[in-house]
């Protein structure tokens, strides 16, 4: 007979996150102290259970909860119904192909992760790999850049939800045009220094998928214009 799957017990928030919003103090709380978002899967003895049981694993994706993201408007960290304003919170080489992975977010729910989550805010963290999360890599849709970028991207949007297929059978976001763009880097605006240094850091990586001579022109032209950008902001 299998064990009965045990729910996980409250924990206290830790101590330095930014001030709690109140649709991020709704949330679970794990072991660490860090708010579990509804993207996140729980996990027991190495399988996915229902959200609250077994243990909260940052690294997996729970699909169930990517589809109600999609189907429902939800929002991709607390859950609850999106409006109007939202946000994607991504890195530089999504921005060049306007491409996530992941679903919008409420814009405050979006502004606590790039300065509460510690993978977002801390740009020598590195995402911890095992049989599990390569057994799940199969599950992201695209292709994942498991780099920390150093710098994230909060693209804000207008009621905009465009999906297209991957080829393998997943999901990908089309993030459009922005309303406002900030750059955040280790929880504060990063310079445009900072984001241009990103974004050359990383451009390998999406250069390295391109097919032909012209994709790989078209990501530098893209990367270019970007770059540009930036210093005139200067």
């Amino acid at each position: 007979m299998e064990e009965e799957t045990k729910k996980c017990p409250i924990h206290k928030v830790r101590a330095g996150l930014p001030p709690m919003i109140h649709r991020i103090a709704s949330l679970p709380v794990d072991e660490r102290g860090y708010p579990v978002p509804f993207f996140v899967q729980w996990m027991e003895n190495g399988k996915g259970v229902p959200r609250g049981q077994g243990q909260p694993d940052f690294r997996i994706v729970d699909p169930e909860s990517l589809k109600a993201c999609v189907r429902e408007s939800r929002c991709w960290v607390c859950g609850d119904q999106l409006g109007v304003h939202r946000a994607y919170v991504v890195g530089p080489m999504c921005v060049i192909n306007r491409t996530s992975a992941e679903p919008p977010s409420h814009v405050d729910c979006a502004e606590w992760s790039v300065q509460g989550c510690p993978f977002l805010s801390r740009p020598n963290m590195v995402r911890r790999e095992d049989e599990l999360t390569e057994s799940a890599a199969g599950n992201v849709a695209g292709f994942m850049i498991k780099r920390n970028p150093g710098v994230t991207v909060l693209w804000k949007i207008r009621n905009h939800l465009r999906m297209f297929r991957d080829g393998k059978g997943g999901v990908l976001f089309n993030i459009g045009d922005p309303e406002k763009v900030t750059w955040f880097k280790e929880g504060r605006v990063a310079t445009n220094e900072e984001c241009i240094d990103a974004i050359n850091s990383g451009i390998k990586t999406l250069l390295d998928v391109c097919e032909t001579p012209e994709e790989r022109n078209e990501v530098m032209e893209k990367r270019d214009r970007l770059v540009d950008s930036l210093r005139r902001l200067d």
